[in-house]
């Protein structure tokens, strides 16, 4: 029985460090055949339309509009403009993002919330569509929300596995190509080892159901702008998390080539004093993805984290100062929305003047993506901070 408990030998053991891995050789007065099995990254039989779809999202000057907010989140973002809660007002504002004429020069994917999905607008014609024909990718947001993590400090994990296999089908067939799973890990509670490997695990497990069943997963593990930290400590932090990531995305048969990464930059804690300008920002991140992110990847589509519309599109700006290995661009909510939100104010008579909104900040951040963007001109509205500690989405 005790054999039969010991666990396997991991490659990544320090008994194995410096030791050749090859095989022993055979024994001469014995005849053997050593038999080994391939090593293969496998993605069912979606793999090449996994890789097209990766690939036309991290395409040339363009990037993801995230409006999968959660009903309860929505509601807060409608409570900010005097609307209530309700479905009616929910597909309204939804409506007038996926219908803005235009947007698909700048949006090549568009993550929904469930009850997105199956909406249609009011003349009866399903978002998805709707996007679809503007040549934007519908997406979906998969996971069920952060819970307490039992044995952490006071730290959270992603739940949403249960029944992921037969959801991610269903999405499939409402049009959905691609997934999201947003998982957080918090610098000032630590983070412990325990909720880094939960969020990495999780997010490998989700990677590989999804191209399973046809969608392109976006790996999210968010590092919350929360603390006083500095951007050294983010930067450490980071690695740390990409590299427990990327461990597990292999250990899952996960096909890099059929997946997105959706991080945060590397910047100082919120409450921070010590500000770090676009080229610092831009400077840590592209080293620590550099350091932990393979090259077959095709997109990075960077969170705006409560940054403000301006700091978000700036940051992008610097990293795309010159050739990265990967399509580095943008996955944004409220640095895509808030002015947008603000000028629609519930009012239908605005649509049109909101939509306009949303093309101006779509099209920023395409700039930003080629490297080409100034923030001459921007509206002060545009440069306020929305950061709010603790933030759920």
């Amino acid at each position: 029985m005790a054999a039969l408990l010991k666990p396997a030998v991991s490659l990544a053991s320090s008994q194995f460090m410096g030791q050749s891995l090859k095989p022993a050789a055979a024994s001469s007065s014995v005849a053997t055949t050593q038999q080994y099995t391939p090593l293969s990254i496998r993605a069912g039989s979606y793999a090449d339309e996994l890789v097209k779809t990766a690939n036309s999202i991290a395409s040339k000057g363009r990037g993801i509009l995230a409006m999968d907010e959660s009903n309860a989140t929505c509601g807060k973002r409608l409570a900010s403009i005097g609307l209530e809660n309700t479905e009616a007002n929910r597909q309204a504002y939804r409506q007038l993002l996926c219908t803005a004429p235009g947007l698909g020069e700048y949006i090549s994917g568009a993550i929904l919330f469930e009850e997105t999905l199956y909406q249609s607008t009011l003349d009866g014609k399903k978002f998805v569509d709707c996007l679809k024909e503007g040549g934007i990718a519908p997406g979906i947001k998969v996971d069920k929300g952060l819970v307490p993590l039992a044995g952490s400090n006071d730290e959270s994990w992603c739940q949403g596995l249960d029944g992921l296999a037969s959801r991610s089908a269903e999405y499939y067939k409402q049009g959905a190509r691609f997934a999201k799973w947003r998982t957080v890990v918090s610098i000032p509670n630590g983070p412990s080892e325990l909720a880094v490997q939960e969020a990495a695990w999780g997010l490998a497990r989700y990677a590989a159901i999804s191209q399973d069943n046809g969608l392109v997963p976006i790996v999210e593990p968010e590092i919350l702008l929360d603390g006083e930290h500095g951007i050294d400590r983010t930067l450490a932090v980071a690695e740390k998390v990409w590299n427990e990531v990327f461990y597990f995305l292999a250990k899952n048969n996960v096909m890099y080539e059929g997946i997105l990464l959706k991080p945060s930059m590397v910047t100082p804690g919120a409450e921070c004093k010590d500000r770090a300008s676009p080229e610092k920002v831009a400077e840590y991140t592209l080293n620590m993805l550099k350091r932990r992110v393979p090259p077959a990847v095709p997109g990075i589509m960077f969170l705006s984290g409560g940054q403000s519309e301006v700091e978000a599109t700036l940051n992008l700006n610097a990293m795309n100062q010159s050739p990265n290995p990967w399509h580095v661009s943008f996955s944004y909510a409220r640095a895509l929305q808030n002015t947008v939100l603000k000028t629609w104010g519930g009012n239908p008579e605005n649509v049109k003047k909101a939509q306009t909104s949303l093309l101006i900040r779509a099209k920023a951040n395409s700039l930003a993506q080629l490297g080409k963007y100034s923030a001459e001109g921007e509206s002060e509205e545009a440069k306020k901070g929305m950061f709010v500690a603790g933030y759920t989405y």
